[in-house]
């Protein structure tokens, strides 16, 4: 199996839309969505709820009343200030690193595990499809990001493809989501902000060693801007498979929960094919 994941260097640059339509495109395939803090696909790809389930991948000091004797040490050693005046540790603070618990006499400190996600996996007509949401306030996303696709890869049939749309931006949701992955596949718009964006992520692809190819969205919209990236594509090697045009019907169609696919584009459609045939060919399959 080949995984191809698409990024960009800040969200909304389209890579989910093109996701969305290639899961219409392509067969053989599962598919992630691993924008965990806002995700989106699952309103363009709808299935069967194969599973659901909270996800805890944070701890949270716990002091047992009963065994404290308010000696104040905890408190004094914490260095996020988790722990109050009055020796009640502040959730929102604690960091779980667990040297409240160490520096205890009394060993009234435990670390008790929380909630800061929810993962699901769902059956639909175009393959299995794992996402899941981070909760308001969470850290983790990184480790959330992983058992997404943990989750993925372990409903694994015999497919020829993983589709994963990745997350946003360069943190380490972002080297989750493309770790292990054949190739990827930065989504980016003429502006100089997207410009500046695409040369810092394909900055972590290279940093990682992952074959690394560009998509311009937009490409229209700004000539001038489009040509600088083409440029910088070509000093640096980073094959340009493709470059879609404004389509105000984009907008329609989503606006109806339609990928461009189902609304009959056919502009915006024969050049998502298009690159996923360069995209083929540049990885030796048919």
């Amino acid at each position: 199996m080949k995984q191809v994941v698409f990024i960009s260097g800040k969200g909304g640059t389209g890579k989910s839309t093109i996701v969305a339509s290639l899961s219409l495109l392509v067969k053989n395939k599962i598919m992630a969505d691993c924008d965990v803090d806002a995700p989106n696909l699952h309103l363009l790809i709808k299935g069967e709820r194969l599973q659901s389930n909270d996800y805890c991948g944070a701890e949270c000091a716990v002091i047992d009343a009963a065994k404290c004797v308010a000696c104040g040490i905890c408190r004094e050693t914490c260095r996020f200030d988790a722990i109050s005046d009055d020796l009640k540790v502040i959730p929102m603070k604690c960091e779980g690193c667990g040297a409240c618990k160490l520096v205890c006499p009394q060993e009234a400190i435990s670390l008790m595990d929380v909630k800061i996600g929810k993962t699901y996996v769902d059956y639909t007509d175009r393959g299995i499809f794992s996402h899941a949401l981070l909760d308001i306030g969470a850290e983790g996303s990184g480790k959330l990001v992983t058992e997404v696709k943990e989750n993925l890869f372990a409903f694994i049939n015999g497919e020829e493809w993983a589709l994963i749309d990745g997350s946003p931006g360069i943190g380490c949701s972002v080297i989750a989501s493309i770790t292990g992955a054949d190739a990827i596949v930065a989504v980016c718009e003429p502006t100089k902000s997207g410009q500046s964006d695409l040369e810092r992520v394909l900055g972590v692809a290279r940093h990682f060693g992952i074959l690394a190819f560009v998509c311009i969205n937009k490409y229209d919209l700004n000539l001038e801007i489009t040509e600088e990236i083409q440029a910088f594509c070509e000093r640096n090697k980073f094959p340009l498979i493709g470059k879609l045009p404004f389509e105000p019907a984009i907008v329609k169609a989503l606006q109806m929960l339609q990928t461009p696919v189902e609304a009959g584009i056919e502009n915006i459609v024969t050049e998502i094919e298009h690159i996923w045939k360069k995209l083929k060919t540049q990885l030796g399959t048919k």
